[in-house]
């Protein structure tokens, strides 16, 4: 595998020697001072150009950067899908090697260049040609810290996982797996991972990123809620996804108890309660009902009572 000495020698002087390309910029995970280092990180390039359109005539230049073992060209795929690109502004070459190193490559205008680096904090500069790159400051992923919600905020994330599990118990009660499993991963589980985040937000005093998907979640929470989310994620078995999605239940509603309480927000416990009460009594349906029993609100007792557990 090439070291990160070899490749940035390779990206830096393909540019320099290529007078079309006016400057590199980086930007990515390899710019974030906070981010763990591994083999897999992929080197996240941008060459400032004058034109896109003679790199993208002859696709065979990015042959210069090594054997590939496959690779994508997101703007082109999508236009012969049919879908509109400014591609005389930016076009991208993402480029796996077969000794493992990866390089996402555009080619931008300055004009396209210097917005996208007003716009993103984790951007460092090699090359400036022309010495018409802005000023930007020292890299930092402060544009992906945690940021403190507001009061709506925090009731609409809260009202929103409450309400998804009207179509997650009936999804279940159903057995269309794939619908409720979607249900839970594309509404039901954002809704965890960004009261997470204000958690962790709340004891950093909002000065950290939990990464994309939460994957630095790890970084701030104990092992015992670490473990508490790996049981959220079921296995493809109906009763398995139900008893994720009441371990899922229990974990929200502790976390906004506790996020309610370090920001001085309001908790609708009868919302989370009626909700629950709604979903219990959906799982403790025989599967040939064809009536859904009355509820009424009457505490914590009658829910377990009414879905029997």
């Amino acid at each position: 595998m090439r070291s990160e000495k070899e490749m940035m020698d390779l990206i830096i002087g393909t540019a320099q020697r290529d007078e079309r390309i006016r400057g590199v910029y980086m930007n990515g995970s390899r710019t974030n001072r906070n981010a763990p280092r591994d083999i897999f990180q992929d080197y996240d390039i941008v060459y400032v150009v004058r034109e896109t359109a003679s790199f993208i005539k002859d696709e065979k230049w990015i042959d210069i950067f090594g054997k590939r073992l496959y690779m994508q060209m997101p703007e082109k795929m999508d236009m012969l899908l049919g879908h509109a690109h400014d591609i005389d502004n930016c076009y991208g070459y993402l480029m796996q090697f077969e000794d493992g190193n990866r390089i996402d490559l555009h080619v931008q205008t300055l004009e396209y260049s210097i917005a996208d680096m007003k716009s993103d904090k984790l951007c460092i500069i090699f090359l400036d040609k022309d010495k018409a790159f802005p000023s930007i400051p020292e890299a930092s992923d402060e544009d992906h810290w945690v940021r403190r919600p507001s009061m709506v905020e925090y009731a609409c994330c809260c009202n929103e996982f409450w309400w998804m599990l009207n179509s997650m118990g009936k999804g279940l009660w159903r057995e269309e797996i794939s619908y409720a499993m979607d249900t839970m991963n594309f509404y039901v589980r954002p809704q965890l991972m960004k009261m997470l985040s204000w958690y962790i937000g709340i004891y950093t005093d909002f000065s950290c990123s939990i990464g994309k998907s939460g994957k630095y979640l790890h970084k701030y929470l104990s092992k015992e809620r670490m473990e508490r989310i790996s049981r959220t994620y079921p296995s493809g078995s109906v009763e398995a996804i139900w008893q994720s999605l009441f371990e899922m239940c229990d974990f929200f509603d502790e976390i906004a108890k506790e996020v309610g309480g370090g920001l001085n927000y309001t908790y609708d416990e009868k919302e989370a309660h009626n909700s629950r009460l709604f979903l219990d009594c959906t799982y403790a349906l025989p599967e040939d009902a064809v009536d859904f029993p009355a509820i009424s609100y009457k505490g914590e007792a009658a829910s377990k009572e009414a879905a029997g557990r």
